[in-house]
């Protein structure tokens, strides 16, 4: 069974959406709970699969501190691992030769996408977008607006402020 076969039946079998984008190239969607959606890109090289998955635009601020926060991460991961493009979007990004791509090892690349993503999000976005968060929040309880999709940051503001409390 080839590589693109294989991938083909994978997604398939897991129920993931899986395009091709090209002649050895798909872009299958995982779907998370922090991140709603990562796309994973799966590109079929001569001799290797290349994993590419965009996680989150350029931050605003704090850019080293993010820099620096994804490289310890980095040690603790397996099979990818986060990058940065030249316009300092974040990735995560590995290489896996073909005589290793195994359903199972696939399952575990796509798995490692997935959770990388989705466990890291809220804490990037955190570092690299506190202040518009910040602002977003004071201006959803000026105006009563619900606080239910910034309830991960409920802990930025101080127990007592108004609309500190986590929303229903």
């Amino acid at each position: 069974m080839s590589v693109n076969e294989l991938i083909e039946r994978v997604c398939a079998e897991r129920e993931l959406p899986c395009e091709r984008t090209g002649e050895n190239s798909y872009a299958v969607t995982l779907p998370g709970t922090h991140k709603l959606r990562t796309v994973c890109n799966l590109i079929v090289g001569e001799h290797a699969l290349r994993v590419e998955a965009f996680v989150m635009r350029q931050p605003d601020e704090r850019r080293e501190e993010l820099w620096a926060w994804l490289l310890r991460r980095n040690a603790r991961l397996y099979g990818v691992a986060f990058s940065i493009d030249a316009n300092g979007d974040v990735y995560l990004t590995g290489r896996v030769g073909l005589a290793a791509v195994t359903e199972e090892e696939l399952d575990r690349l796509l798995g490692a996408v997935l959770t990388y993503a989705d466990e890291s999000f809220d804490t990037m976005l955190e570092i690299g977008f506190g202040a518009a968060i910040r602002r977003e929040w004071e201006w959803r309880v000026k105006r009563g607006e619900s606080l239910a999709n910034l309830r991960a940051f409920a802990h930025l503001f101080p127990t007592g402020s108004p609309g500190s409390e986590p929303p229903q």
